[in-house]
Formats: structure tokens, C-alpha cells, sequence
């Protein structure tokens, strides 16, 4: 009869890990995860890593990681002609990738870089780090001694990160459409009004 409370135990920690990283999840590039989700087996081999994979691995989570961070300093806005126009954050406003025509007549300086785009950059690279260097095949590939732990970190890490990048997230609300972050439809409302 002990069994199945060990069991549901178990599933209770098991939920909690991936309710934990589903959070995370939301605070991250949706593409930059999936792109390090798709890749990862291909570039560890499935955790069973020469030395060519262990390089390989060390510069996807790199490349993703850097990729995370740096969407934290892009935004987009929707333009008159319904497009949408990504760009840089600057002190000086928003500095788009392609020219809008009707850029003229739209106040960018609105999209200035700000002192909560550092604390999003820090965290969304905190958070990346947290799935990817606890994914199985990266453990297994880049630190197979820590396999051993890892169903225990993997259950303990994501929530606490979680709860604390979800609490520095309400402290600093995210308002920015970056790369990775499609414009909501209450982004292309406010466009319109100002």
C-alpha cells in the first residue's frame, strides 16, 4: 500500500517540474526555444557526444542563449500599411530593420531603451539557461557526472527560477513585441491611438 502514494508523489514532482518549465517558457522567444528543442538532439547525438558534439552543443546553447538576451532589446509596432516593423531599441527610440514610409509620422522615441530591458535581458538568459542546461541530452553530453542529480534539479531549478523571474516580471512589466513576440492585438490597438 505504499506504493501508490510514492507514485502519485512522484507525478505530483513531475507535474510541478514541467508546470514549472512550461512557465519559463512563456518568458522566452517561442522560436529560439523550439530551434534549441529541434536541434539539441541532432548536435549532442542523442547525449552520446564526441568532441566535435560537445563544441557543437557549448555554441547552440551560446548562439540561443545570446539570442534570448538580445530579443530583449528589440520591439515591433504595426505600421499604417498593417505590416509589422521590427527594430533595435536605442536611447534614442526604436531604429527598425526596414524603413517604414510612414515612420515620419510616428513618435519611435516612445520605444527608448529602458533600465527594465537589462533586468529582462538578464532573466530571459537566466531562464534559457535553466531549460537548456538541464535538458537530458546537454547533461548527458556537456556533464554527464550531474545525470545523476539532475531529475532532482530538474524538479527543484525551474520553479524557483520560475517564481523569481515571474516575480521580477510583475516588478518590471515586459511591454515590449520583440522578435520572438508576435504584437498582440492590444499593441495594435494602442498603435492606432497614438
Amino acid at each position: 500500500m505504499s506504493s501508490p502514494p510514492a507514485r502519485s508523489a512522484s507525478v505530483s514532482v513531475a507535474d510541478r517540474a514541467l508546470r514549472g518549465v512550461a512557465d519559463l517558457i512563456k518568458l522566452l522567444p517561442s522560436g529560439t526555444v523550439f530551434l534549441f528543442q529541434f536541434l539539441t538532439p541532432l548536435v549532442t547525438n542523442n547525449g552520446h557526444c564526441s568532441t566535435a558534439n560537445k563544441v557543437l552543443s557549448g555554441a547552440l546553447v551560446a548562439l540561443c542563449g545570446g539570442f534570448c538576451a538580445f530579443s530583449s532589446f528589440t520591439d515591433s509596432y504595426v505600421g499604417a500599411d498593417g505590416r509589422v516593423y521590427y527594430g533595435v531599441v536605442t536611447r534614442r527610440g526604436l531604429r527598425t530593420f526596414s524603413p517604414d514610409p510612414d515612420a515620419a509620422a510616428r513618435d519611435l522615441s516612445a520605444y527608448r531603451l529602458r533600465a527594465g530591458d537589462f533586468v529582462h535581458a538578464a532573466l530571459s538568459l537566466l531562464v534559457f539557461a535553466t531549460i537548456a542546461l538541464l535538458d537530458a541530452d546537454t547533461v548527458a553530453c556537456l556533464y554527464p557526472a550531474l545525470e545523476v542529480s539532475e531529475r532532482t534539479m530538474m524538479a527543484v531549478l525551474p520553479p524557483v527560477v520560475g517564481g523569481a523571474a515571474g516575480y521580477v516580471f510583475m516588478v518590471f512589466p515586459n511591454n515590449r513585441h520583440g522578435i520572438g513576440y508576435q504584437p498582440t492585438r492590444a499593441t495594435e490597438d494602442f498603435e492606432r491611438k497614438y
